[in-house]
């Protein structure tokens, strides 16, 4: 696997970095909304 993802940032490098910068946002947005729903709870 990890293999995999060396080989896929010498092939592709600017892909790699978008999908893990997606990734990031996907992270980011889903912990807002748990943080908004929490917070309108209280």
């Amino acid at each position: 696997m990890i293999a995999l993802l060396v080989f896929w940032v010498f092939v592709d490098p600017d892909s790699a970095a978008d999908t893990v910068q997606d990734i990031g946002a996907l992270l980011r947005e889903g912990a807002e909304s748990v943080i908004t729903f929490f917070t309108s709870l209280v």
